[in-house]
């Protein structure tokens, strides 16, 4: 397995992910076989996790996208966590507003984030009235940070093509 052969067939296809394996090919100057055969490997290795488009979110009627920071009350135990952890997953996976969610490290002690997509500010705040209803009793406080999707003032879109370019 080239490596150097694998990224680059992956940054041709993030730039364009409905070329066929024909077309990436003969932009790549190699055989329609060896892009198949890579493809796969891609895939399987986990360097492809699903194949999608970007839409434009406002055309979908989503007015709002939210990153919301949370704060946990305390450290819990290991099986304590892993058991947070699974609700946490069942809770954002039940929402498909939530493009994304994880632990992490941020200012002020946050260390639990969320990227959800809201119609309008009146959808956006009974999601987070569930939000809070839901884990109130674990997450002590949470901040967010709200974008209009609509506002002119965007300086760079959301899109994974810019990725390609960076080696």
């Amino acid at each position: 397995m080239n490596e150097k052969r694998l990224l680059e067939i992956l940054r041709f296809m993030m730039k364009n992910s409905r070329l066929s394996d024909r077309e990436l090919a003969k932009r790549l100057r190699i055989s329609q076989p060896t892009v198949t055969r890579n493809r796969v490997i891609l895939e399987k290795n986990g360097y492809i996790q699903g194949y999608t488009l970007i839409p434009d979110f406002v055309k979908l009627g989503y007015k709002i996208l939210a990153f919301t920071f949370g704060q946990l009350k305390s450290y819990p135990e290991v099986g304590e966590a892993q058991r947070i952890f699974q609700k946490g997953s069942e809770w954002v996976n039940k929402h498909a507003n939530v493009i994304y969610a994880a632990d992490g490290q941020g200012l002020g002690g946050k260390d639990v984030m969320m990227i959800s997509l809201h119609k309008d500010y009146d959808d956006y705040t009974k999601f987070m009235h569930s939000f809070a209803f839901d884990w109130g009793h674990i997450v002590s406080s949470f901040e967010t940070f709200m974008v209009s999707l609509s506002s002119e003032l965007t300086m760079k879109h959301f899109d994974l093509r810019y990725l390609s370019e960076d080696k």
